[in-house]
């Protein structure tokens, strides 16, 4: 089989304007439009537990897509999205990215969600010279030579975030956290943080990935009587989480809590009346007033429907795409190793406002925001940062 002949047009179904119609390009596999096409992969859980987090990525990364290839495509070629499911499971992530990068030829990923996900494909992405764009708020603690890291590491929404609750709200905090890397590594920041602001922790528990019995910890949250619950409890574990807070009269109403892994499109899943009045810290909100945003939302709910909500990662991830096309561009090649390079100082009028890839660690400077939880299930913005945040992914705990 000839090289043009195994190259696909991959979406999944309500996907990308066919090229042909937003562009005049056949989808005729031809050597012209095989020439001119660059790939770009699409590296998601689909399907799987993480499935109701993650797909929606992939919705925004498509719009963005679509965006460059009407505006004229990157370089002078258009974008062909070559899309993969790796179905929650981490062996597969690293199976599909090497496909990606070794048979498919991708100029990039955009992908993954949890870090091990991430994690897994390092070794693929290594042995290619490949380039990842990760599109998630994590523990930072990594800075690999592959990966661009767009989102928010633990130090930019947990230092804001604990300094704002002491500031505003309390000074005593219970934590609580799913038992992995990334609630552990926020809460060895959020402690210092805590009594540098002159607070204290009044109890710190986790509970198993997927945990929905959180009774013996909500006693221990009511024995504290904290100011506040500072949240790390990831995925579906937040359905109960915040169910059971509620039943046991510990609702936004009576308890404050902030969560910075609880967008709105968790919030769609625990349910908007379990969630009103708690707060979430994040980078982007959906309800930001800009022009920019307004624009990315008008168009987002148009493609997808006006039911949809767009929560942080989302917006990470459409902005992750758009960075990928200003390297390009600097560079002025596909090559991975020269559009990390020129990834360093490129700023981005995003959505959430500018932000700017870090000169030296290859995370973003970005503000940081808090929202209180509404009954529509959106947020309302009751602070940011006062400038862009540098990212510090290794801080000294």
């Amino acid at each position: 089989m000839s090289k043009f002949n195994r190259r696909r047009f991959m979406t999944t179904s309500g996907s990308m304007v066919a090229l042909g119609a937003a562009s005049g390009v056949s989808l005729i596999p031809s050597l012209a439009s095989a020439q001119e096409a660059v790939k770009l992969g699409l590296l998601h859980s689909l399907s799987g537990t993480i499935a109701i987090a993650e797909a929606s990525l992939v919705d925004a990364e498509k719009m963005a897509i679509e965006e460059i290839n009407a505006a004229g495509g990157v370089m002078g070629r258009q974008i062909q999205a070559v899309v993969e499911d790796a179905a929650s499971e981490n062996p597969v992530f690293a199976e599909k990215a090497q496909k990606l990068l070794e048979r498919d030829k991708v100029a990039a990923i955009v992908g993954c969600y949890t870090s091990a996900s991430r994690k897994a494909v390092l070794p693929a992405l290594s042995r290619a010279n490949g380039l990842l764009f990760y599109p998630t708020y994590y523990e930072g603690q990594e800075q690999d030579k592959h990966v661009i890291y767009p989102s928010q590491e633990a130090t930019q929404s947990v230092v804001a975030a604990v300094e704002w609750m002491a500031r505003e709200k309390g000074k005593t905090i219970f934590l609580v956290g799913s038992d992995y890397i990334y609630p552990r590594t926020c809460n060895k920041i959020a402690k210092p943080t805590v009594a540098r602001m002159g607070g204290k922790v009044v109890g710190e528990e986790y509970a198993p990935l997927g945990h929905t019995e959180f009774s013996s910890i909500i006693n221990k949250i009511k024995a504290a009587k904290p100011d506040w619950i500072y949240s790390t409890v990831v995925g579906g574990s937040n359905v109960a989480f915040y169910k059971q807070l509620r039943a046991a009269g510990l609702d936004g109403n009576k308890q404050m809590l902030l969560s910075t892994v609880v967008s709105e499109n968790e919030i769609e899943g625990i349910g908007k009346d379990n969630a009103v009045g708690y707060y979430a810290c994040m980078g982007y909100f959906q309800s930001l007033k800009n022009p920019a945003n307004e624009r990315f939302v008008k168009a987002f709910k148009a493609k997808y429907g006006q039911d949809r909500v767009i929560g942080d990662p989302m917006e990470v991830a459409y902005n992750c795409v758009h960075l990928w096309k200003l390297a390009v561009e600097k560079a002025k090649s596909f090559d991975p190793q020269k559009v990390l390079a020129a990834c360093a100082g490129i700023e981005l009028d995003a959505p959430e406002g500018k932000v700017r890839v870090h000169a030296k660690n290859q995370h973003v400077w970005k503000k940081v925001r808090i929202g209180k939880a509404r009954a529509d299930g959106q947020f309302d913005i009751v602070w940011e940062s006062a400038g862009l945040i540098e990212p510090n992914p290794f801080p000294k705990l």
